[in-house]
């Protein structure tokens, strides 16, 4: 028993003594200058803007929302795992959802599943930015989305129906394998 009592002492040491290299080591790198942060910042947000260009040539995303805004520019902090926007190939998905309630969906809102068409991307390479214009005619009507996306991944997905209203998703673009939505009960 002693003798195991020592044997993980010497590992903790051993860790502990690992450990503190490793900081020290970390603390010897070189800072970045102003200009050297600002060119990474650059090559990161040109490589995210071609990324995002595969994403909609490939029309294979979700757009997770962080948050929900009225017509009126009022935002609502929600759950990205149950208020988000899917597209994969031609098949599309609007979902609201609340933690607090059951609705239509059991999630506390709706669930829209529908064919997306008339899809047209346009670019803005000055500001690395793109905007996506599409369909989504589901059961429960037709839903036209207007999708801004910048390089830095914030998006922001307008979404109107035949009624005088509006409903905006708020949030990021992720692809569907590292998606970590849960899509509730279609809504008829």
């Amino acid at each position: 028993m002693k003798a195991n009592i020592l044997k993980t002492g010497r590992y903790l040491f051993l860790l502990a003594a690992l450990f503190s290299i490793s900081v020290y080591s970390f603390s010897q790198d070189k800072k970045l200058s102003r200009k050297e942060r600002k060119e990474v910042e650059k090559a990161q947000l040109a490589r995210n803007f071609y990324i995002i260009d595969s994403l909609f040539a490939e029309r294979s995303f979700v757009l997770e929302a962080d948050y929900l805004q009225d017509k009126y520019g009022t935002r609502i902090p929600v759950t990205s795992t149950i208020n988000f926007i899917k597209v994969n190939k031609d098949e599309g998905v609007l979902q609201t959802g609340n933690t607090q309630y059951v609705g239509y969906n059991g999630l506390g809102g709706t669930t829209a599943v529908g064919n997306v068409g008339k899809w047209k991307i346009s670019k803005n390479f000055k500001n690395m930015s793109y905007n996506v214009q599409f369909y989504i005619a589901s059961n429960l009507g037709h839903y036209d989305v207007a999708l801004n996306v910048n390089a830095a991944n914030y998006a922001t997905a307008t979404i109107t129906g035949l009624g005088p209203g509006k409903l905006s998703w708020v949030g990021h673009l992720v692809t569907l394998d590292n998606s970590r939505v849960f899509k509730g009960t279609t809504s008829y």
